[in-house]
């Protein structure tokens, strides 16, 4: 197995975890009668995420873990992104 195939698996694994993730933090949301908008999620992502950390934060004195779970997906995806660039090129 070469590295490139490696670095896609982990990609669209963290993709996946974001995307989960993502719907997580919506429903979240939305079961504290927030108003959210499913068809705009994802350009709204940002400013839910923010609603998220805010009310966690308010509610059990922490951050949520989903806020942590959405942060690091989508590092892990930029991360593997960015590998798969350098490793073409080189």
């Amino acid at each position: 197995m070469s590295l490139t195939t490696i670095l896609i698996a982990i990609g669209l694994l963290a993709v996946m975890w974001y995307v989960t993730t993502t719907i997580l933090i919506y429903d979240a949301l939305r079961k504290r009668n927030i108003k959210v908008s499913f068809l705009f999620l994802r350009f709204l992502i940002l400013k839910y995420a923010s609603q998220y950390k805010e009310i966690t934060l308010k509610e059990t004195g922490k951050v949520g873990p989903l806020f942590y779970h959405w942060i690091i997906s989508i590092n892990i995806a930029l991360v593997s992104a960015i590998l798969i660039l350098l490793v073409i090129i080189a």
